[in-house]
């Protein structure tokens, strides 16, 4: 058995590999359990570093960009973060300290030991309830964070504009959960700051709950999805190509339809008819208008269209199998063996 080493911010004892990430609250492990596995069964066992202590390792796996230490075997980068909130995610420079690279980024394909991938979704789904059985008129499953600077393609502020936007206007058809929402969004300016603190001695010395929507955080998303008739899943940033998601795909195969905001080039991979493309409304109010408009019928219509979609090719393109079975057999067909017995990867650009 020869081995590999994964390294994940955060992780040891092959944490990322347990059934629950106990580094990342509430984080799925389910396609790094599958990565390792698909490895597993081609010869190659991946562990975190801590575990490959003293031990003859084939290559390195990063799962984002991350600070290097001295290179002394091949390196294999696997690139899904946003890059504005990992940047060397997206920095040529960076990317060429590798001898091959996983990315959906466009702005990367022209390197040519660069493979694009997608973002990986386990994408399963069974029978769904139908809108008799959703209780939830609409919702919004995400962690309350923020840009630490300005970006003009920030869709965390629109999330936040769309809460309080319901907590004003359509309380009773709206609810909010995730981490973090029981107290006020992170600030990182003196007012913004100013501002948080002010709220967060409201909550302690009166009780005025931060955000009066918020409903706790969920271990499962499907436990609110399939009560939910519509979710509202915005990226953190928009107009990124090929920058997709778990957000609309954990509300698709949960039959919920996603009202969704992010990468520019959607309609390249999602059907216009098992989605709401929130690009096309001038602001919430515009949104929650045209929902109040679809009634049982229309909502069927599109958990038909989600539902041909889930069986599609194009849908197949997200699943973590597809994917994670795309870069063991990319990874393993550049490994070579000569005679000395050490692993070197074939047509390395380093």
């Amino acid at each position: 058995m020869r081995r590999a080493t994964i390294h994940a911010d955060g992780h040891t004892a092959n944490s990322l590999f347990a059934q629950e990430d106990t580094v990342h609250r509430f984080n799925p492990t389910y396609t790094p359990r599958l990565l390792r596995q698909a490895f597993l069964d081609r010869g190659i066992e991946l562990n975190t570093p801590d575990l490959n202590q003293g031990r003859d390792i084939a290559f390195e796996l990063h799962l984002e960009g991350r600070i290097l230490g001295q290179r002394t075997v091949p390196r294999v980068l696997v690139a899904l973060e946003n890059p504005n909130i990992n940047p060397l995610n997206a920095s040529v420079d960076y990317c060429n300290h590798f001898d091959r690279v996983f990315a959906w980024d466009k702005r990367l394909f022209h390197l040519s030991h660069v493979c694009p991938i997608l973002i990986p979704h386990p994408m399963l789904h069974g029978v769904v309830p139908g809108p008799d059985d959703r209780t939830i008129f609409s919702c919004l499953i995400n962690a309350n964070k923020a840009f630490k600077q300005t970006q003009p393609t920030d869709l965390y502020l629109e999330r936040l504009q769309t809460i309080r936007w319901y907590e004003n206007q359509a309380p009773k058809q709206f609810e909010l959960y995730g981490l973090g929402w029981d107290k006020s969004t992170p600030a990182f300016t003196l007012t913004g700051r100013v501002r948080r603190a002010g709220t967060r001695l409201k909550t302690r010395l009166l009780g005025l709950p931060a955000f009066p929507s918020f409903r706790g955080p969920v271990q499962d998303k499907a436990d609110v999805l399939q009560r939910a008739r519509f979710s509202y899943c915005y990226e953190n940033s928009r107009d990124l190509s090929n920058y997709i998601t778990e957000k609309v795909f954990d509300s698709l195969v949960n039959g919920c339809v996603p009202i969704y905001w992010g990468a520019d080039n959607v309609l390249d991979y999602l059907p216009a008819d098992c989605f709401i493309d929130r690009r096309k409304f001038q602001d919430t109010a515009a949104v929650h208008h045209y929902l109040l408009s679809i009634d049982d019928n229309a909502y069927r219509q599109y958990q038909q269209a989600i539902a041909r979609f889930l069986e599609s090719e194009t849908a197949r393109l997200f699943s973590s199998a597809h994917i994670t079975t795309a870069i063991v057999a990319q990874v393993m067909n550049d490994l070579e063996l000569p005679p000395s017995g050490q692993l070197s990867f074939a047509g390395s650009v380093i």
